[in-house]
């Protein structure tokens, strides 16, 4: 946990919201055999994938986050990819006969998505916290938190553009009675009806 976002949207989910994470969308988008692989293959060589043939996504990731180029490269390749599959689980959804989608995705606001969506909730810590969680949870340095950090827009702009934000500074308790107020006026501005 980060900034807390898979926590909420995992609470959310509880709380009877049909759940799409963007994060798994984008490892399926990238699978051995996928049309998109084959192409980051292409641009970066066998040095991006492991020896299965999938992508090393540490390697990839210091790729990039070295170069603003090379990650815009990257998501000009990646993003349609995760689009697509983000629209099927949408559909799916939908004709599942979901209420409430919730979709997890990492980057809305710096993709410039927010209009697709009737509602945005920011989930965000100060960057001391997030910087600590990275390190315990994903075994990020310092460095390597602080370049991906600064590839992506500013929380406070990201808290100006959401319709809610939920802080996470404190702890799981805290975390989830924020979450659950935003949830209740959320549902009940809503045609939400459980």
């Amino acid at each position: 946990m980060v900034a807390g976002k898979s926590v909420v949207s995992k609470l959310f989910e509880m709380w009877g919201a049909w759940r799409i994470e963007a994060d798994q969308l984008a490892r399926r988008a990238v699978e051995p055999g996928s049309s998109t692989l084959a192409e980051i293959r292409q641009c970066w060589g066998d040095a991006i994938l492991h020896p299965d043939g999938s992508l090393d996504r540490d390697a990839m990731r210091a790729l990039v986050f070295e170069d603003e180029d090379e990650r815009l490269q990257l998501e000009t390749i990646v993003h349609p990819a995760i689009r697509e599959l983000r629209k099927a689980a949408r559909d799916y959804a939908m004709r599942a006969g979901a209420l409430i989608v919730l979709e997890e995705i990492p980057l809305l606001f710096e993709s410039n998505l927010e209009g697709d969506y009737d509602v945005t909730v920011v989930v965000d810590a100060c960057s001391e916290v997030r910087s600590e969680r990275a390190f315990v949870t994903r075994g990020w340095s310092t460095e390597e938190f602080s370049a991906i950090d600064s590839s992506q827009m500013p929380s406070a702009d990201k808290r100006e553009r959401a319709d809610y934000v939920i802080e996470n500074d404190g702890d799981l308790d805290l975390l989830e009675r924020s979450a659950q107020l935003v949830w209740n006026t959320v549902v009940s501005s809503s045609d939400y009806d459980e």
